[in-house]
């Protein structure tokens, strides 16, 4: 004579992993290998921005996506490769920004643009942005935020060097103007970062307006306006 099994004795009934029969709950389907990347890559950059690289683990970054330390192995060989995409991706975004900023318009209007490309960007990717300028790539030491400034730079000064010929300016001081303007927006970028108050728009106003009459009413030879008192030289 057979037995009619219990409840917790039927394995298609009550079942640990049957998901489907608990509490009306449908297992949740499988992440594509692409969407579990990408998923690990937006975790990541969320601690990475956190912690800081060293501070963060690949334990913890396996924890918060639900997969073991493996997956995360498998995808990007470990957290160091794992870093090195989060910055490429940041990188990469905000520099397509200011280089398309910097291609079009006029001068004053292009000024305007890279600094609200700049702002918005830390607006919208500020887990990125603190990556890019807080953090440096492992082992190398090298800082990705300033490489994307020296880009900056580069372009900049190109810009400056066509407009210092059509006044008959030093061409080869365009460098330096375009090193003390990016410098002066990336730094009260990184402020605008942490306050963020007045508004992207005022601080860009603001940026341009130093930015552009400065540039307006240019010396073609400054001079410094005294001599250095005596025995002061070195």
């Amino acid at each position: 004579m057979h037995e009619t099994p219990t409840t917790g004795e039927n394995p298609r009934v009550g079942a640990p992993g049957d998901k489907s029969r608990r509490g009306g709950q449908a297992p949740r389907p499988r992440m594509t290998g692409t969407q579990r990347r990408q998923q690990l890559i937006e975790i990541g950059r969320a601690l990475f921005a956190e912690r800081g690289y060293d501070a963060t683990s690949i334990e913890e970054i396996a924890q918060r996506a639900q997969v073991s330390k493996p997956v995360v192995y498998e995808h990007f060989g470990g957290k160091e490769g794992l870093y090195a995409v989060v910055v490429d991706r940041e990188m990469s975004m905000l520099l397509d920004m200011i280089t398309s900023s910097l291609t079009q318009n006029r001068s004053r209007v292009r000024l305007e643009q890279v600094a609200l490309a700049l702002l918005t960007y830390i607006e919208q990717r500020t887990d990125g942005f603190r990556i890019l300028v807080r953090d440096q790539l492992p082992q190398t030491g090298d800082g990705r935020y300033s490489s994307l400034l020296n880009e900056a730079v580069n372009q900049v000064a190109h810009i400056l060097a066509g407009d210092f010929e059509r006044r008959d300016f030093d061409t080869s001081l365009a460098t330096l103007y375009a090193q003390a303007l990016v410098g002066m927006v990336s730094t009260a970028a990184t402020w605008w970062l942490d306050v963020r108050t007045p508004s992207k728009e005022v601080v860009a106003a603001h940026l341009v307006n130093l930015c552009w009459n400065g540039l307006s009413h240019l010396e073609a030879d400054p001079q410094l306006s005294s001599e250095w008192p005596a025995g002061t030289e070195n």
